[in-house]
């Protein structure tokens, strides 16, 4: 069996940044399948029970929401936050629905409209908001605090109703929407930073690690 490698430059022993071979998760797991030392036999079996509990969630969805549920509990995030959390999950569902029936089919494009409601009402796009954050891969929702949650929904909510109102076809017309629809947050926002004196936009994230920017590492906090 071989593997597809790709090359990325990263920082050497010697100070330098070189050319490395590297693989994506999918190449991982193809790479740790394909070793037969008896050390991968553990990575294996993990892999294996991994693959069983996909299938187990396709026959019974509900464990996948079980698991997500004790996923998040393990985390310290409150019964309460859970809840909301499933809830914007399917508030997202309606939107995306929304944005097809209005011409949006491409996840290019989702992306897009999803910006245009964040830099509205907080100035970033979603991957600035993570830089911010300190976050990658994560899910940025999982790292709000309570206020930047109810925003975000709040967004997502308005730029709904106003699709359904405005009927708008295409990126073009669906950009526009989705801007007023962040704009709803935008005045929320402005009214209680108005009243805290301070701004709402929180560079705190839940995670119990932390990246380390110049050679791409881990370190716990």
């Amino acid at each position: 069996m071989t593997t597809k490698c790709s090359q990325l430059k990263m920082l050497s022993p010697d100070g330098k940044m070189r050319l490395r071979d590297v693989l994506d998760t999918e190449g991982i797991f193809r790479l740790i399948e394909s070793v037969p030392s008896p050390n991968a036999e553990p990575f294996k079996l993990w892999l294996a029970k991994l693959g069983r509990q996909e299938v187990d969630n396709i026959f019974d969805p509900s464990k996948g929401i079980d698991k997500m549920i004790d996923y998040y509990l393990k985390k310290g995030y409150t019964l309460e936050w859970i809840e909301a959390r499933i809830k914007a999950i399917i508030s997202r569902k309606k939107l995306t629905k929304v944005w097809n029936q209005s011409g949006i089919e491409d996840n290019m494009e989702y992306a897009i409209l999803t910006n245009e409601i964040y830099k509205e009402w907080s100035g970033m796009t979603a991957s600035e908001y993570k830089n911010y954050k300190g976050i990658r891969k994560e899910s940025l929702r999982d790292n709000m605090t309570d206020i930047e949650v109810v925003l975000t929904d709040l967004g997502e909510i308005a730029t709904r109703e106003l699709t359904k109102e405005h009927k708008p076809i295409g990126l073009k017309e669906n950009k526009k929407i989705a801007k007023m629809g962040g704009n709803v947050s935008k005045v929320a926002r402005d009214d209680i930073e108005k009243k805290l004196g301070k701004t709402i936009i929180s560079d705190t994230n839940s995670l119990g690690y932390k990246y380390e920017k110049d050679n791409f590492k881990i370190e716990h906090k």
